[in-house]
């Protein structure tokens, strides 16, 4: 098949040839009577259909300096002037082909004749303005050539194009290159100056073609690239006729372009797009698209709507149009393990939680599952980020009781407790209009009120908000009020609006503003207080207050807050410790002891059994007046009455593990002498106790609780039984006695051996016979009886080492105190079981030597129980299974001047060593505190 003809048309260097010309002579030409087209026109239409769209086509005629003569013919066909508007709107040709062809006259200063064939100069006009917009914009789809277009002043005709050609087809792509300029920023801001937005939101209204009204939208969603540039275009009137088009329910593709430039338009959502897309009647639609099967209407319509939700006068608009169910809806369905990330969540977490600002979209995200909804994100750590939102949103609730015995329920309280310690989010602060609508900006430039505000005034005093209608001037708001004022400030003139500010806290009833404290701080933790406040208000909030989580999280605030911390925790405290119907609770979850562990001794959870490391206190003596006021409280309670009755049931009818709780926190709330020795000593509460040491721990802190209360306890006791604690004496400072044996001893002894003891290691420990028998029966027997030991002169000992058998020598001869019972016994840190120290105490035992068993007992206690030893020792110690020196560690722990941490230490250990035999140990501790002697033999005649 033969080729076919090429024209001159097809050549890239012809078109912009007939582009340079036009741009130099102008837009007419010499009609070429075969094709009835000029040479201009052919040149752009051969542009636009082949050399643009082929591949690199744009990038080729940029190169070439296609872009300057485009736009030089653009300059004069904008300075033509305004196209006759004779031809309504839509009547112009939407494309090129549609378009009539001729030849136009030039544009000189003397006008060329016009023969009766030539067509008119608009529709000349029109067709080239077509075809060099429709160039032009494609060329603007790529980086290099917008840069280009915008250094070249391509903006300006652009505008005026747009001002001048009323026609769909030429508005339509004028905006269309206006947009893919606006995708440059620097270009955006060109455009926004030249005044543009006027241009395209009229258009938008004039124009009837779906095509052109889909350009001017685009070109208006890309505008609204900046915060300022999208404020600018809702102060513009923007948004309204967007809003309108979009309740005129038009065809499925403009629809999508008006929700892609609404949601452009309402990120960060003033209050004037809130208003025109209230007053175009968006709201409606809106909530109708969020269930569009198109996905990306869908989800635009509901981020949109999730947008709006940041300016209050628009959110009871919004809950009527059915808002709250969608956003709920759409978040949940998000929430799912199968749905989207948590960074799709956020603008709907915020949206549920700004609408929680008003009453009516309260009761509607609560009868919509609102509620469990938002107890799911402060229950999922994914979303700790998020978790001082949703507090501050649930402070709405503070004061619907339905509400909050459904929050209760689900759990919130112990969730705040761990609140108030918990890092910051990193949500941005709300501004001004983001504030309730319950209470709108109302403001009386005189002093003669609204009834509005009257009806408000008398509302606010009967919540509790002001004590009278002098607290409160027209101004007012829980959002928004006047600071108090400041000393050097009193003369100054009345504080205008631009000096009001949120408040930290509202102001308490019954005060008056002279006569009111110092501003409590809101910090971070504040919405959290607020709402444990409310909820320790109740008659019995014991169920939900009173736990473990709860008070722990309470103290970690009270002692770790970084500067001082809000009085509304300490009172919170002192409700829950004055209210007789929490006294149960605090003994059953071990609060009592909990506090004074806390405050008192300065020994957190964290801190047990290790120390962790923490900056120094220095309100440590203000924490410890605290936990003593509160115990205090709690000892008024139950010295009641009420508190006798109750703690007796306790003790006598509770559970095991109440009664247990109940013997432990005895010590730290009863200071009567007949309550606690009725209840602990004549009715089995301390042995009770010391049973359950040796059992599976209740509480991670039992063994520390009951450290400090048994040493409580004690201190009760000491007035009438104090225990009898080894001399603090150290070894080196107390004198030794003389030694009886050491005459017999050395190569020339003073006193002549009769008798030598023969060791299984072959060492021969000299004696005498009769110092030997009259010490002990065992070797009265052996030596003076019928045995044949009494007739020989070396007499072997069996299972004796050389340091287990010195201190029986010693006294076999009456040493008493010579320090001879100290040899065996080995230092602080090493192991008692399997040492000399028990072999010589068990041969003292077979040896029927009690008062040696007692010497070497005292000397174990002397060195692991003394000053040299730790709380490790005491449990070595007390695996010996000796009752003496069982009840030395039971003095050890019981010592008035023991520090609180080493003490509970001990106590580990003693348990660890007592193993599943809870006897040794529970004698141990009842003889002490009783005032019993533990393992004393009478000797022998």
């Amino acid at each position: 098949m033969a080729a076919a003809k090429l024209s001159p048309a097809d050549s890239l260097s012809f078109c912009l040839a007939q582009l340079t010309a036009a741009a130099g002579e102008g837009l007419g030409g010499g009609k070429d009577t075969a094709t009835n087209e000029t040479p201009l026109g052919r040149a752009l239409l051969a542009l636009r259909t082949r050399h643009v769209k082929a591949a690199g086509g744009i990038e080729r005629f940029r190169a070439r300096g296609g872009l300057r003569p485009l736009l030089a013919v653009l300059r004069r066909a904008a300075a033509t002037g305004p196209a006759p508007s004779q031809a309504g709107p839509g009547s112009a040709p939407s494309s090129v082909e549609s378009a009539a062809s001729g030849p136009a006259p030039s544009p000189g200063p003397a006008p060329s004749a016009v023969s009766s064939s030539t067509p008119s100069p608009p529709a000349l006009l029109r067709k080239t303005l077509d075809l060099a917009l429709s160039i032009l914009a494609n060329c603007c789809t790529e980086g290099e050539c917008r840069a280009e277009v915008r250094r070249l002043g391509g903006i300006i005709p652009l505008v005026t194009i747009l001002q001048c050609v009323k026609t769909d087809s030429i508005q339509n792509r004028t905006a269309r290159a206006l947009g893919n300029l606006a995708m440059e920023p620097e270009s955006c801001g060109d455009i926004h100056s030249a005044g543009a937005v006027p241009l395209l939101v009229e258009g938008l209204t004039a124009c009837q073609d779906s095509q052109c009204r889909q350009s001017v939208v685009r070109a208006l969603r890309n505008l609204a690239d900046s915060p300022q540039h999208r404020l600018a275009l809702a102060k513009q009137g923007v948004v309204r006729p967007l809003a309108e088009l979009l309740a005129a329910a038009p065809d499925p593709a403009l629809t999508l372009a008006l929700v892609r430039a609404l949601l452009e338009l309402s990120r960060g959502c003033s209050r004037a797009c809130a208003e025109q897309l209230s007053l175009g009647g968006g709201l409606g639609p809106l909530v109708s698209l969020a269930s569009h099967p198109k996905r990306a209407v869908r989800e635009a319509a509901i981020l949109i709507l999730a947008n709006l939700c940041a300016q209050g006068l628009v959110r009871p608009a919004l809950g009527n149009a059915g808002a709250v169910e969608v956003l709920l809806g759409e978040l949940r369905r998000r929430r799912d393990p199968s749905g989207a990330s948590a960074a799709s969540q956020q603008p709907l977490v915020r949206a549920v939680c700004l609408l929680c600002r008003e009453a009516i979209n309260r009761a509607r995200l609560r009868d919509a599952g609102g509620l469990e909804l938002l107890m799911g994100l402060l229950r999922d750590p994914r979303a700790s980020a998020w978790h001082p939102r949703v507090v501050a949103a649930l402070v709405g609730f503070l004061y619907d009781t339905g509400a909050l015995g459904r929050l209760q329920a689900l759990g919130l309280v112990p969730l705040l407790a761990g609140q108030l310690c918990g890092e910051a989010g990193d949500e941005e602060e709300e501004g001004r209009e983001a504030a309730s609508w319950d209470f709108p900006e109302e403001r009386t430039p005189e002093r003669a009120e609204a009834g509005s505000f009257q009806s408000l005034r008398s509302w606010l005093i009967s919540e509790g908000y002001a004590a009278g209608p002098g607290d409160i001037s027209p101004d007012w708001s829980p959002e928004r009020c006047p600071p108090p004022p400041e000393p050097a400030s009193r003369a100054s003139p009345s504080l205008g609006p631009t000096s009001l500010r949120t408040p930290r806290a509202l102001r308490p009833p019954g005060r008056s503003p002279a006569a009111t404290a110092p501003e409590e701080p809101w910090g971070r933790e504040g919405p959290a207080l607020l709402l444990l406040s409310r909820f320790s208000q109740a008659p019995d909030p014991s169920g939900a207050l009173v736990t473990g989580q709860a008070l722990c999280g309470l103290l970690a605030y009270v002692t770790g807050a970084p500067g001082s911390p809000s009085p509304r925790a300490l009172r919170i405290l002192a409700r829950l410790t004055c209210n007789p119907a929490c006294l149960e609770a605090f003994v059953r979850s071990y609060g009592a002891a909990l506090l004074r562990a806390w405050l008192v001794l300065g020994v957190a959870p964290d801190d047990w059994p290790a120390l962790r490391a923490r900056p120094a206190r220095r309100s440590q003596h203000q924490h410890r007046e605290l936990g003593e006021m509160l115990l205090q409280n709690l000892t008024v309670q139950a010295e009641s009455p009420f508190g006798v009755g109750a703690l007796t049931h306790l003790l006598l009818s509770g559970s095991p593990e109440d009664r247990v709780a109940c013997a432990l926190t005895l010590p730290f709330i009863c200071r009567k002498p007949s309550l606690w020795r009725r209840l602990l000593l004549d009715q089995g509460g301390l042995r009770l106790l010391l049973l359950a040491l040796t059992r599976p721990a209740p509480h991670p802190l039992f063994l520390f609780f009951a450290a400090d209360s048994l040493s409580c306890l004690q201190g009760l006791v000491s007035p009438t039984v104090s225990p009898a604690l080894l001399p603090a004496i150290p070894l080196d400072l107390d004198p030794p006695s003389p030694c009886l044996y050491e005459p017999l001893l050395g190569p020339a002894p003073t006193a002549a051996p009769d008798l030598h003891f023969l060791l299984d290691s072959g060492l021969r420990l000299p004696a005498q016979r009769a110092a030997s028998a009259t010490a002990s029966p065992f070797f009265r027997a052996l030596l003076a009886g019928s045995f044949a030991e009494a007739h020989m002169d070396l007499v072997p000992l069996r299972g004796l080492s050389p340091s287990a058998a010195w201190p029986v020598l010693h006294y076999l001869h009456g040493c008493r105190g010579c320090r001879a019972a100290l040899g065996p016994v080995p230092p602080p840190g090493q192991r008692l079981l399997g040492s000399e120290a028990e072999e010589a105490l068990e041969a003292a035992g077979r040896f029927l030597l009690p008062g040696l068993e007692e010497e070497l007992e005292e000397a174990v206690g002397r060195i692991h129980l003394g000053p040299q030893g730790g709380p490790e020792s005491v449990g070595e110690v007390f695996r010996l299974g000796r009752p003496r020196l069982a009840a030395h560690c039971a003095r050890w722990i019981l010592g008035p001047g023991q520090c609180p941490r080493r003490r509970a230490l001990a106590l580990v250990g003693l348990v660890e060593a007592a193993g599943d035999e809870a006897g040794p140990l529970t004698e141990a501790f009842l003889a002490v505190m009783m005032g019993v002697e533990l393992g004393a033999r009478v000797p022998a005649s």
